[in-house]
């Protein structure tokens, strides 16, 4: 059975874990992605993650990071890792592990994964999304993962959606990921998003709707399937908020009727996204059920 070491890049955290080809995890461990002096501190605990893991009898290395990158992970300068700009990730990696590597950016390996065993499984038309620490996203159409110039396709966090919104810092005022972010509703509410009230919640659904209608109006797609501690930490509040937003704005014959709703792998989707890209990169057809 095939097995994967997966890594997953977030602006909070590293985690690792082997994932096979059924997208069973096993051998999960994480570290924090915060706080570190310079970019080799920062890989150097990633590194020492790894190097705990038993490879023996794994076949590939899968990694999802933040973005904006160089195709396949050649450089990665993720937004919410200041130390990380046209870091070498695809190098290191494959240097530290000794496995064929491939990375791509980590909001198109969840849609991955939503499309190989989760809710947009057998969909040939979708956009996955992670609404977290940032905003990413990933787009299939016709049953295939679009990748664009350099990799970066479905980067959906920065479509403006509110031109006189949030001025976050390092951010274009009001694009969704300075509205609708963990990390922006922090900076707008002085407190951790895990503690925001109903109105942030329903704000941020509210934002994120609005960008899947855009996005659904332009290309033709009626699913949106989103994940994320923002979107699945803030539940029913921020789907219905989403939706009803989606509603108002998806109106032509194509677009009407475009649904959002939870990813199907919940949390285990980013670190399941990372294996899936692996697999993808060693030419398994995950998206053959949508073909």
């Amino acid at each position: 059975m095939p097995r994967a070491l997966a890594i997953d890049i977030g602006g909070t955290k590293f985690e690792v874990a082997v994932v096979d080809d059924a997208g069973t995890i096993t051998e999960r461990a994480r570290v924090a992605s915060t706080g570190a002096a310079d970019g080799d501190e920062l890989f150097g605990r990633l590194a020492e993650l790894i190097e705990a893991i038993d490879l023996d009898g794994v076949d590939v290395c899968g990694v999802g990071s933040g973005g904006p990158m160089r195709r396949g992970g050649v450089a990665v300068s993720p937004l919410n890792i200041g130390v990380w700009r046209d870091f070498p990730l695809h190098q290191r990696v494959a240097d530290t592990t000794g496995l064929a590597t491939f990375v791509d950016n980590d909001a198109k390996a969840l849609a991955l994964a939503e499309g190989w065993l989760g809710a947009a499984r057998g969909v040939r038309n979708y956009i996955g999304m992670v609404v977290s620490t940032g905003v990413g996203g990933g787009i299939v159409l016709d049953g295939r993962l679009l990748d664009g110039d350099d990799g970066n396709a479905g980067h959906i966090g920065h479509v403006v959606v509110e031109p006189e919104g949030t001025d976050l810092p390092g951010h274009v005022r009001g694009v969704l990921e300075a509205e609708a972010s963990g990390t922006a509703i922090a900076f707008r509410t002085g407190a951790d998003a895990r503690h925001a009230d109903s109105d942030e919640r329903r704000r941020a659904g509210t934002m994120v709707g609005r960008a899947v209608g855009s996005v659904a109006n332009l290309l033709d797609l009626q699913l949106a399937v989103v994940a994320g501690s923002v979107a699945l930490g803030f539940g029913d509040e921020f789907f219905a908020a989403a939706q009803t937003e989606i509603d108002r704005v998806a109106v032509l014959q194509h677009s009407a009727g475009t649904c959002i709703i939870p990813a199907g792998l919940g949390s285990d989707g980013p670190i399941v996204g990372a294996a899936a890209v692996g697999f993808a990169g060693l030419g398994h057809d995950l998206l053959g059920a949508a073909s």
